[in-house]
């Protein structure tokens, strides 16, 4: 199903359809043992979480950053239980108010109606702008950007 969604959550739901088990909490979306991905992630920002607790941690670092408008799902390819999807999202900074309209594909395999590995590609340069470079990306890799 394409469309606009308000969530992140919401745009999983809409690539996966059926496959994915119905849940209203978003992490229980991703097995325990979940595996993501950022393949185009530059130095000082994660390139993989393990396990559904550190994607948790990273998620509570990313939510003051960054502040969303909505999301749209352009695509969605299901083969098996992997499925590629595209979207896009419109947002900005939180601190700086600069512009984070950001391009996803995302590969996302799924086991017993949860994602256990998910990559997601994604422009990280757009993202730096967001977050103001440097101290941005510090406080997304979990450091404190006076220390980082």
């Amino acid at each position: 199903m394409t469309g606009k969604f308000d969530t992140f959550g919401d745009v999983l739901r809409g690539a996966l359809g059926p496959r994915l088990m119905s849940t209203d909490d978003f992490l229980d979306l991703f097995a325990e043992d979940v595996i993501f991905e950022f393949p185009y992630a530059p130095p000082g920002m994660p390139g993989r979480l393990d396990g559904r607790d550190s994607l948790a941690a990273h998620l509570e670092r990313l939510g003051p950053l960054l502040e969303f408008d909505g999301f749209e799902l352009r695509s969605s390819y299901p083969s098996g239980d992997t499925v590629i999807f595209e979207f896009t999202c419109a947002g900005r900074g939180a601190e700086t108010g600069k512009a984070y309209n950001q391009s996803y594909i995302s590969v996302v395999t799924l086991r017993d109606g949860r994602i256990a590995r998910y990559r997601d590609y994604w422009n990280p340069l757009i993202l730096r702008a967001a977050l103001g470079d440097e101290g941005g990306v510090a406080a997304l890799a979990g450091e404190d950007a006076a220390h980082g």
